[in-house]
């Protein structure tokens, strides 16, 4: 498999007030995320996985190591218009990414501002509406949308870039219970169907259960890398670094506790049920 992005010995540091120590928010972070891969990086709040998200194109350059879009150097001024156009960023809040009063508009402003033809823009827009469910609402105005909705509008911006990697920095994190299962959705699509890399920070749990690869990050540093069975299965070091598990996990650890012999990495609903009515048919 191809190299996405390459992180090597990557530090970073705020700046800090005078007189004061600069605060390392990463602190040697050696990772490489494949291309087509869906990855989660997971961590609680200081845990650096937003700043880790930020160096991913360039938002933020590292004061040590290096980092890599498919071999591209971030700190290169030369490459920053080619690494952005390679991979797109979600934030948190749609409002902040919304720029134009009618959607489509919204959608064709960074093709535009990257001097693509008018008649592949009208492509282009099209087909990234299609891709995030959202063809319906062309010409609808973005702030009487619902959240959900606007965090597709934003993905739509950035699929529009045709990107070959979107990166979502908590950008289900203000949407209500609906809004996120449709951006996951969404997001899920066009990683199987158009083979886009994704990169989500999240701290929900139930949105890593379906991932290739879960990265827990804690105090700077890669704490945990692999599969989600082999992350959520080592329920104590999650808790320990603050983090909880998906329900299914919790539920199969306190019932092992209570001396019921199940496995924990049984993440589903649908798995979960059927090794606890193993269990009790067993007794």
């Amino acid at each position: 498999m191809k190299t996405m992005i390459e992180t090597r010995e990557l530090r970073f540091a705020y700046p800090a007030d005078e007189g004061k120590e600069p605060v390392f928010a990463l602190r040697g972070v050696d990772i490489a995320i494949e291309k087509g891969s869906f990855t989660v990086v997971l961590g609680h709040n200081g845990s650096g996985k937003s700043t880790l998200a930020k160096t991913f194109n360039a938002v933020l350059l590292p004061v040590g190591g290096k980092v890599y879009v498919e071999g591209m150097d971030t700190l290169d001024e030369n490459l920053l218009l080619a690494i952005r156009q390679r991979v797109g960023m979600v934030f948190q809040n749609p409002d902040n990414q919304i720029v134009a009063n009618v959607v489509e508009e919204d959608v064709a402003f960074a093709p535009e501002n990257l001097g693509v033809p008018t008649e592949e823009i009208r492509r282009r827009v099209d087909d990234a509406l299609k891709a995030v469910g959202m063809s319906e609402f062309v010409t609808h105005a973005p702030h009487l949308l619902s959240g959900g909705q606007k965090q597709r509008i934003a993905i739509a911006g950035v699929i529009a870039m045709q990107p070959d990697c979107i990166v979502l920095d908590e950008a289900t994190a203000m949407l209500d219970p609906i809004g996120r299962q449709e951006v996951l959705s969404t997001i899920h699509k066009l990683n199987r169907e158009k083979g886009i890399t994704v990169v989500l920070i999240t701290h929900h749990m139930s949105e890593a259960e379906d991932a290739d690869r879960i990265i827990v990050m804690d105090d700077g540093r890669v704490a945990m890398d692999g599969t989600p069975k082999e992350v959520f299965t080592q329920v104590e070091e999650l808790r320990s670094m603050g983090l909880t598990v998906p329900d299914t996990v919790d539920l199969l650890d306190r019932l092992r506790h209570s001396g019921v012999d199940v496995p924990l990495d049984a993440l589903t609903v649908e798995a979960c049920a059927d090794v606890i009515a193993q269990a009790i048919a067993r007794n």
